[in-house]
């Protein structure tokens, strides 16, 4: 599955997706403005929204974690 990434700058929110978003997919609030979906038939992670994002990364001159695990590999 591809991940997709999109950075709307007027409202300061980065969404990544794993593979098209899908309007069934349950939002959950998690603290310090990050949005999880998650396909609520597989109860999986599909993908996830954080809010204030260049608002944050000016705040903050560290990493942030984020409340998800995440295994990585090539396409």
């Amino acid at each position: 599955m591809k991940l997709y990434y999109y950075y709307d700058k007027e409202a300061d929110v980065l969404y990544f997706s794993e593979g098209k978003s899908s309007p069934r997919s349950r939002s959950i609030e998690t603290a310090d403005d990050v949005v999880l979906r998650v396909n609520p038939r597989t109860k999986k992670v599909v993908g996830f929204t954080i809010l204030n994002f260049e608002k944050r990364s000016k705040r903050r001159r560290q990493p942030v974690e984020l409340p998800i695990k995440a295994v990585l590999q090539p396409a």
